[in-house]
């Protein structure tokens, strides 16, 4: 396999073996080089990629896609610098595929986007949920995209900077693929990944999977790859500028963004809420309640009558949570199984057990949880294997 000095004389694949080394073996039924299209942000980590897919002696195509920019933002925040597509990432992906000499396209999503991510997202806000728009934006825009490209130009798989690995074993004389956390479990994004099934997975490379954040950091340095002084990780929720989403839900919410009461579970008011969207089962902070000896956190909300339910601190519980649409990464476990799960993406493990049916199911955790929003992702784990999950049911 081809290698080149760098800068300072080393060689990355001797330098960095565990990642070059995942990078070939993904792909060993192949002999280099291989097809691979890789998603190109313009951020640090699919520049990485770039060179380390390089640097390992495949055939590298780039891809950019151009999505949604609210028409409707001012002016002055569409230059915050943490916000993904902006004109700067765009030139920094010229400028990384130009000095590796990739060929690079660019896919204009913007339609799809708002109708897949943002629409979706405003109808499940509307509905009183608190949605994820992430994990359905991953499986069924960027990789179902990045997929279909890969088909039209006959390339062998797609490589995109997600923190998480892929492992391949034989189940019956038949390959299965497994999605495992990343090494580096405070960059790990498998929670984001859980929708996307075999026929996608099988197609798949991670590069980074095998490293962590500051290695990234030193081979962006090593390979001259540009990071801003200030850098600072993207936010997960890149479709407005702003750095809060007050803003935007101003834009395409107002007749939900309306003041109304917050009330006890008694039926006592104890204050006003400036809108219910902006208000997430479970929230203890920012409900603006003074004076009150007992801390309160929201516990429900009534959408007709525009109304927050509170109740005191840690005095209502999750004995189970409810899932819908459940989905699998592989064959599905049985009907009843011990699991642990993530209702955030870094959030700590519980362990339980999952009881389903089709895709709706029921997962009792071994002790009682926090209130859980409606809306966000309930993701099952065995291991470092992410098997599968589903949406919180109210």
């Amino acid at each position: 396999m081809p290698t080149k000095p760098m800068k300072n004389g080393l060689h990355v694949l001797g330098f960095f073996k565990s990642p070059i080394s995942s990078v070939s073996s993904f792909f060993h039924r192949y002999t280099p080089p291989v097809k691979i299209l890789l998603a190109m942000s313009g951020g640090v980590d699919s520049s990485v990629c770039a060179f380390l897919l390089k640097e390992a002696g495949h055939d590298v195509i780039g891809v950019r896609f151009a999505l949604w920019n609210d028409p409707l933002a001012p002016a002055h925040a569409q230059i915050l610098p943490n916000k993904c597509c902006t004109t700067e990432a765009a030139f920094r992906t010229q400028q990384v595929a130009s000095s590796l000499g990739i060929p690079l396209h660019v896919v204009n999503l913007e339609r799809d986007f708002k109708r897949i991510v943002v629409d979706r997202y405003l109808k499940e806000l509307r509905l009183g949920l608190t949605p994820n728009p992430c994990v359905n934006c991953n499986r069924d825009l960027k990789f179902s995209s990045l997929l279909a490209l890969a088909k039209k130009l006959h390339c062998d798989g797609v490589a995109t900077g997600h923190y998480a690995r892929i492992a391949k074993r034989t189940v019956e004389g038949k390959p299965v693929f497994r999605l495992l956390q990343a090494k580096d479990k405070t960059k790990d994004q498998s929670y984001y990944l859980y929708r996307l099934g075999q026929n996608a997975l099988s197609k798949i490379l991670f590069p980074l999977g095998a490293l962590e954040k500051k290695n990234v950091l030193s081979l962006a340095r090593h390979f001259g790859v540009p990071i801003d002084e200030q850098y600072r990780e993207s936010q997960d929720l890149c479709f407005f500028p702003e750095k809060s989403p007050q803003a935007f839900y101003g834009r395409y919410l107002k007749k939900e963004l309306r003041e109304g009461s917050i009330v006890h579970r008694d039926g006592t008011k104890v204050g006003t809420h400036r809108g219910l969207p902006l208000y997430t089962i479970g929230q203890r902070r920012g409900l603006g309640i003074g004076g009150l000896k007992i801390p309160l956190e929201v516990v429900g909300k009534d959408m007709r009558r525009c109304r927050l339910i509170v109740a005191e601190r840690d005095t209502e519980q999750a004995k189970t949570i409810r899932v819908k649409d459940l989905t699998w990464t592989s064959a599905p476990p049985a009907n009843r199984a011990i699991l642990t799960c993530r209702t955030r993406s870094l959030s700590k493990k519980i362990r339980g057990s999952l009881t389903f049916r089709g895709k709706a199911g029921v997962f009792t955790p071994i002790r009682p949880l926090p209130l859980q929003s409606p809306g966000q992702s309930l993701v099952l784990y065995r291991g470092e294997e992410v098997v599968g999950g589903g949406f919180i049911a109210p």
